[in-house]
């Protein structure tokens, strides 16, 4: 067996698939280390199943949003006992898991093709929660309208996609003091544990209160006195109880075994046994909403078109320009911050980042990969699409080119036609994965550099703001202007007294500045603006043995074999090395 896996990988190695993925021993110049065809398979099924779950919870999560439904109801702004409404929620939820699988297929499969990184991308966990909780609020009672928040994803998207060709992206992302960015992580790991207790999407162990911001729960909906369980029925709910033995001790115990697909285990194990009509956990109990959810489920494979929510954009932005503006700033940032950090941190990962310049091959076309997603995904009624750190645990069994990305985009395209499956996950089976994510997440904070108070205070409230305050926007907008304020603060009374005045651990501070280490622009611009034709291919790197003969013997005018000559030696009597020719 082992022989064969050996011919096939290098059957595939020495075919212009593997020059094409730099697969090890194909030949290329930069082909990647220890990379095998049939181990990219296996990596991008990894992918697959450790982010497939964005499929059921990314459709939950936006349907809390309200969607295109509109509710009628003047007693109950959103809704929640309106057999009509509900009806449309179950339909927009369906139409969310066949945009969310179609766009998680479409941007992972390019972003193999065109950039050859093992990153898939789909909509993001955090921004998802944002666009819902905070820009369109549950059921649609927030600041702005689903229809133009879409808008400004959309034109966000499009905004991405310029500053990625200049390279002012990748600037933006690198010019966040680092303990903020890594704070940021946690934050947004904090905020979907939050939501991962929830009712709405969650299990249900939290909600909100009158005399306590947040209060025990646990209870059936039904037993819940003006959003509140009475003290008698706390903690009583067989969904809430299911989901955390099944949904989360479970999953954490095979993650602890390193089981590949722990989180889907949980997931399904939990939605199997939420299936059965006949039992007190049931996702189809007999009412009409149930009825028409179970006609669905049972259909088992079909592919069900998007009906409500595909170009529901609103363009008349007169008279909301205001609340336009909000949620298209909020966006770019939250999302420039999201994207970015999530491929640095693979792409470092993978072995590809360049130290000297802090970038990775391929940067400039992954980012344009993302934003056209951004735009694509807000055709498709999505929020923001974004790498995902789930990339990892494919990248961890060995991928290292697209060909992972891309077997990870034609799993999400086949789960397409599998959506009634997927639209009868119930919350409590997925509230419990959440709050794994936001632990894989908050693994960051021991990163962050708490020795110093003007990067610790900062990362902290970064990080405290965001669950605290439901709002990923308010924890960086705090977190940045309090290390603006601290860190200025304590600059000035150093150079008013004369050097005199430091503080005591002020050697502990990280370096920040504004510079980026191999210049602002991207490679292509730079190799364009000097004339060189083919500047979307980057310039050829010699090897050692190459510049040695051109060191020894030289190349003559008429020499064509080596664009390299050697100079001579130099002012200080050594020897210059070899310059590219033109």
């Amino acid at each position: 067996m082992a022989g064969f896996t050996k011919k096939i990988n290098n059957v595939v190695a020495g075919s212009i698939v593997g020059r094409t993925f730099r697969l090890d021993g194909s030949g290329h110049s930069k082909s990647r280390e220890n990379s095998r065809f049939l181990t990219e398979i296996r990596a991008g099924l990894a992918t697959f199943f450790a982010m497939a779950y964005i499929i059921s919870v990314n459709a939950t999560i936006l349907t809390d949003s309200g969607g295109t439904c509109v509710c009628t109801d003047t007693t109950d702004p959103t809704c929640s006992t309106d057999v009509d409404y509900n009806f449309c929620l179950g339909v927009i939820r369906r139409d969310f898991i066949t945009g969310t699988a179609a766009i998680s297929a479409l941007t992972s499969f390019c972003m193999g093709l065109f950039a050859n990184m093992p990153i898939a991308l789909a909509p993001g966990m955090g921004l998802n929660a944002y666009f819902t909780y905070t820009v369109v609020g549950f059921h649609g009672t927030g600041p702005v309208s689903y229809r133009l928040a879409l808008t400004a994803v959309f034109v966000e998207g499009f905004v991405f996609v310029g500053l990625s060709i200049f390279g002012l992206r990748q600037w933006l992302a690198r010019v966040i003091p680092a303990s903020i960015k890594l704070a940021s992580g946690v934050g947004i790991g904090l905020y979907l544990t939050i939501i991962g207790m929830t009712y709405s999407a969650g299990i249900g162990v939290i909600t909100g209160a009158t005399s306590t911001p947040l209060e025990l729960a646990g209870c059936l909906a039904e037993d819940m006195v003006d959003g509140v369980c009475p003290a008698s029925t706390k903690m009583r709910s067989p969904m809430m109880w299911i989901g955390i033995f099944c949904g989360g001790f479970l999953t954490a115990i095979l993650l602890a075994y390193k089981v590949k697909g722990a989180v889907i285990a949980g997931i399904l194990l939990v939605s199997i046994i939420s299936w059965p009509r006949s039992t007190s956990v049931t996702y189809f109990p007999y009412t009409p909403v149930g009825n028409d959810n179970f006609d669905f489920f049972k259909k088992v494979v079909t592919f069900h078109p998007i009906q409500n929510t595909l170009t529901a954009q609103d363009w008349d932005v007169a008279g909301v320009t205001g609340q336009f503006g909000l949620a298209f700033i909020t966006f770019l940032y939250v999302d420039i911050l999201d994207c970015t950090g999530t491929l640095y941190s693979m792409a470092r990962f993978s072995g590809a980042i360049d130290e000297e310049t802090q970038d990775f091959e391929g940067s400039a076309v992954a980012y344009l990969v993302d934003a056209f997603g951004i735009s694509i995904g807000s055709l498709f009624g999505l929020s923001p699409v974004t790498a995902f750190i789930e990339s990892g645990a494919g990248i961890s069994e060995g991928g290292k080119t697209g060909i992972t990305a891309m077997v990870t985009g034609l799993c999400f395209f086949i789960s397409i036609f599998f959506a009634p499956i997927f639209a009868s996950i119930p919350p409590w089976a997925t509230g419990c994965t959440l709050i794994i994510v936001g632990a894989m997440m908050a693994q960051a904070a021991k990163d962050i550099n708490w020795k110093y108070w003007g990067d610790a205070l900062p990362a902290f409230i970064t990080l405290a703001v965001m669950p605290f305050t439901y709002s990923i926007a308010y924890g960086l907008i705090a977190g940045i202007i309090s290390y603006i304020i601290i860190n200025t603060t304590i600059w000035i009374v150093e150079v008013v007294s004369g050097g005199r005045i430091v503080a005591p651990d002020k050697e502990f501070k990280e370096p920040w500045t504004w510079k980026v280490k191999g210049g602002l622009l991207p490679g292509w611009v730079v190799r364009a603006g000097r004339g060189k034709r083919d500047f979307w291919h980057e310039d050829e790197v010699p090897t050692q043995a190459s510049l040695e003969s051109a060191s020894v013997r030289g190349v003559g005018e008429n020499d064509k074999s080596e664009p390299f000559v050697s100079l001579g030696s130099d002012a200080e009597g050594g020897e210059k090395g070899p310059v590219k020719m033109a």
